[in-house]
């Protein structure tokens, strides 16, 4: 028994390897396209490595006899507060899902001019950092704008 937890604890650990290196791969095939920055492209490695970790996590809890409705409740309240923390946050977690697509399916690249135009002013500058949280604009003037993700996405 615990022999046959052991080998599926190394194909779990294994398989967990083998995604997180084509993901890595992805990833900086994408960053290199689309000319983004080394420390924007850590940065969604880092949400997707923690996610994968997770899995990992819960994948070898239940191969080592974790009653299934126990983990699926613990789970299921460990997820629940934090949704409730991330809904009383939401602004952060819209700005990190927006700088997630921004970084896998948006056509602009650094150094890109654009112009965001609103109801009350326009501003229009050259794309200088695309992060997780914030997208920062430099005008004309030469003063950094920074601008949510989720606005930045909404507001094209």
């Amino acid at each position: 028994m615990i022999t046959l937890q052991i080998i599926e604890s190394a194909i779990a650990i294994a398989l967990f390897f083998f995604f997180k290196w084509i993901i890595d791969r992805n990833i900086d095939r994408i960053a290199n396209k689309h000319t983004t920055t080394v420390s924007r492209t850590k940065i969604v490695k880092k949400v997707i490595h923690a996610t994968l970790i997770s899995i990992l996590f819960i994948i070898l809890i239940s191969i080592f006899g974790v009653n299934k409705s126990e983990l699926a409740l613990f789970v299921g309240s460990v997820l629940t507060v934090i949704g409730i923390a991330l809904f009383a946050q939401w602004s952060i977690l819209s700005n990190i899902t927006s700088g997630v697509i921004i970084f896998f399916n948006h056509y602009v690249k650094l150094e890109d001019t654009l112009v965001i135009m609103d109801k009350e002013y326009e501003i229009e500058g050259k794309i200088v950092d695309i992060g997780l949280f914030f997208v920062i604009l430099e005008t004309k003037e030469k003063e950094q704008i920074s601008i949510p993700n989720s606005v930045f996405l909404h507001k094209m």
